[in-house]
Order: C-alpha cells, then sequence, then structure tokens
C-alpha cells in the first residue's frame, strides 16, 4: 500500500510534465518499533526508490561509497514497514543516475554514524535533490533528538554504525573495481545472506543496544 504527502498547488501545476514518483520505504531496525511507532518515534532504515530501483547508504569500514541499491522494499536485513510517495522528479534516468554518482561520494561507508549521518539522513538529502521536499521528521526523529541530547543514548548506540550493504554497487567509476573485489567479503549474495560474520556480529551489537536503551 502507498502512501502519498499532500501535493502543493506549485507541484500540480508541473503535473502537465511527465513526471516520475519518488517514493521514500521504510523498514524497521527493531522489533521495538511495534511500541515506538505509536508515540512518534521508532528505529528506522529508509531508502529512496525512483525508476523501480532503491538507493540507500550503509556503513563499511572503507573510504569508498556506502551508497547501494536494492529491489524495491526489498531490503535484506530489515523490515518493511511502510511505502510514502514523496513527490515527483521530471528527472530522467541518465540525469537521475549523475545524482546519485554525485551524492554517492558524498556517503562514504566509514562516514555513517547512527546519529549524525545514517541511512535517513541520505534519504533526505537525496529527496531533496530529486523532488525539493524533505522526508517525513518521524523518521528520523530519534536520531534528531540523540543528536541534542547524547546524554539520552547509550554510548554504543552513539557511535556504532549500522553495517549493511547488501547487493552494494559502487558509484566512483571502474577504478574502484579492484577496491570492491579486494573486499567482497562485505558484499551480499543475490538472495541478500550477508557474507562477512563480523558484519552480522556488528548489527545484532548494535540492535542489543538499542533494545537495552528503550
Amino acid at each position: 500500500m502507498r502512501e502519498s504527502l499532500p501535493t502543493s498547488g506549485f507541484e500540480m501545476s508541473r503535473n502537465c510534465n511527465v513526471r516520475t514518483p519518488v517514493y521514500l520505504n521504510v523498514y524497521d531496525l527493531t522489533t521495538l518499533n511495534g511500541y515506538l511507532y505509536w508515540m512518534g518515534l521508532g528505529i528506522f532504515h529508509s531508502g529512496i526508490e525512483v525508476y523501480g530501483v532503491e538507493y540507500a547508504f550503509g556503513a563499511h569500514d572503507y573510504s569508498t561509497s556506502g551508497v547501494f541499491e536494492v529491489e524495491p522494499r526489498c531490503c535484506p536485513g530489515f523490515i518493511f514497514r511502510r511505502s510514502i510517495e514523496l513527490g515527483a522528479t521530471d528527472m530522467d534516468a541518465a540525469a537521475l543516475r549523475e545524482v546519485i554518482e554525485c551524492i554517492a561520494g558524498e556517503y562514504n561507508g566509514d562516514m555513517y554514524h547512527l546519529i549524525g549521518r545514517n541511512c535517513n539522513h541520505f534519504s533526505n538529502d537525496l529527496s531533496i535533490r530529486l523532488t525539493g521536499r524533505s522526508i517525513p521528521g518521524w523518521i528520523n526523529r530519534l536520531a534528531n533528538i540523540g543528536s541534542f541530547c547524547n546524554c539520552l543514548l547509550p554510548e554504543g548506540l552513539q557511535i556504532a554504525a549500522v553495517h549493511h550493504t547488501p547487493e552494494y554497487h559502487s558509484f566512483e567509476g571502474e577504478e574502484q573495481s579492484d577496491i570492491d573485489n579486494e573486499h567482497e567479503h562485505l558484499l551480499n549474495n543475490p538472495n541478500g545472506e550477508v557474507q562477512s560474520e563480523m558484519v552480522d556480529q556488528n548489527h545484532e551489537k548494535v540492535l542489543e543496544h538499542i533494545e537495552n536503551s528503550v
């Protein structure tokens, strides 16, 4: 089921042109969201879907892009919650690719921070570039609260990064192919199973911090 944000008069005036819808796909990072969601809070992963591809940001330990693409609403390791139509873009596929390549260079995997620079920050940034609109505030509300008052969150949660890079694709050019091959243990196979035991253990550790903090 798709949900749509209200459309402004300015956007309606542009609907005469062929435009492509842009969706925000939201996932639960913990089952505690079943309780937190009704309080306007939650710990969510999100990605931007456009032209039948979902783009998101994940962490790894290298100074290469953490931006990856997956099948929409099927990001491995997370529980899909809902899809929200953010608006539409008049970019064609080629122009979109240029935007993705540009933003990918700004979001390296080793820059990921659960509070200060997470997947939802990426989704918001990409949404603004494509539609001129921000994502709904509740998606990243807990991180925003934490950024103003870190004492609300345990130290492990403040600094931990969710290492999750399924179907990882580099957007930094062919020169990165050797690096990608060297670190292929960070990638997922086609069915979305994480190959690295280190990644699995880190993910579980972050979720443990989350559950203990609520």
